[in-house]
């Protein structure tokens, strides 16, 4: 099973679309003994711990401790890289993969993040490389309305000092208040949409040299069209992957602590198997023609409609555009992979749920 650990809700940026930063006092620290934690974890023969927040990075000695008392647990980090050369580079070395909050170009990060900030995470990254960090680097974009998604998606793909592996990103919808947009209709048709067809078009043209980018939300879904396979949820949540937040309650996802209808246990009195399946989407999802490709996008969105029934139907328009406009290309991808150009593997990510959501 896969647990997103709250290590702290504190964060020491306050970006435009979380806010993070106002997260304060004791409400904020993990209340439970780590002993209760271990105990919980002995009991799944195969924990996965992301760390999380807040900014885990903040609390670097208590996720070094997490780590050496569980060594043969596999290890994910999601951070804002602004204090992840605190970690031990030996335990750094021992993350599968890191998902380091960058939304694109200079200009874009900074705009949501602060000043500062993309230069900040871009030598993190570097220092990722010069200490030895051999697993997965993800770029981890939120997308809003000053994002031009082909532009920052290619400038973070195309860096290659300090290089990412994958880039992913995740739309600012529905954990965002709709009036903080100024136009969202506007900005979908007018640049997200256009900006996935030129990029689609952009990922094909780099197969026809060989390459396969790492552009974590057409990678799962390209491979299912190919293959016939079907998903559920793509992030897990409910599923099989879970958050422990930091009073010791077990929530079917990091965002929504404080919504009743995630909660779902306690490290102090439920067991791993009992979690296992224990909450899906619902309908429309189930009914909807591309379920099996997209698996219901977000647990939360499903249950809790904060954009009411119309906003839910206007993201969802954004998903039936992104699996229209792979299928269009998939029959180029398919020769390109019987004339040997490029490998069905190429297409297998994640190798293990690494906190991508998958579905934008």
């Amino acid at each position: 099973m896969n647990y997103h650990l709250i290590l702290t809700r504190k964060c020491n940026l306050n970006c435009v679309y979380c806010h993070g930063g106002e997260y304060e006092g004791a409400d904020t620290e993990i209340k439970y003994p780590l002993g209760d934690l271990m105990e919980f974890l002995s009991l799944d023969p195969d924990p996965q711990l992301m760390f999380y927040g807040g900014e885990p990075t903040l609390r670097p000695r208590l996720l070094e401790d997490i780590m050496r008392k569980i060594p043969d647990s596999r290890f994910m980090l999601q951070t804002n890289a602004t204090h992840l050369d605190e970690i031990s580079p030996e335990y750094v070395r021992k993350f599968h993969s890191i998902l380091v909050s960058v939304d694109g170009k200079r200009s874009t990060t900074d705009h949501y993040r602060s000043e500062g900030i993309y230069d900040s995470v871009i030598s993190s990254v570097r220092w990722l490389r010069k200490i030895g960090y051999q697993g997965d680097i993800v770029a981890r974009m939120a997308v809003s309305e000053e994002t031009d998604i082909y532009r920052d998606v290619v400038h973070l793909l195309e860096l290659t000092e300090p290089k990412f592996d994958h880039v992913h990103w995740q739309l600012n919808v529905v954990w965002d208040a709709e009036g903080n947009w100024t136009n969202y209709d506007k900005w979908v048709e007018s640049s997200y949409k256009p900006g996935i067809e030129k990029l689609i078009d952009y990922w094909v043209a780099a197969m026809r040299t060989g390459e396969v980018m790492g552009v974590v939300p057409f990678l799962p879904i390209m491979r299912d069209i190919l293959s016939g396979d079907s998903s559920m949820l793509r992030c897990g949540s409910g599923i099989d992957t879970f958050a422990i937040h930091v009073d010791g309650s077990i929530g079917v996802c990091p965002i929504s602590p404080d919504w009743d209808f995630s909660i779902v246990g306690d490290i102090r009195s439920t067991k791993p198997e009992e979690l296992k399946n224990i909450m899906k989407v619902q309908e429309p999802c189930p009914s909807c023609e591309i379920y099996d490709l997209c698996g219901g996008r977000c647990l939360f969105a499903n249950r809790q409609r904060l954009w009411g029934e119309d906003g839910f139907r206007k993201i969802c328009d954004t998903v039936f555009h992104l699996i229209d406009n792979l299928r269009m290309v998939t029959p180029e991808v398919k020769e390109l992979l019987e004339q040997n150009v490029i490998e069905s593997e190429s297409f297998d990510y994640p190798e293990f749920n690494n906190g991508c959501e998958i579905i934008p």
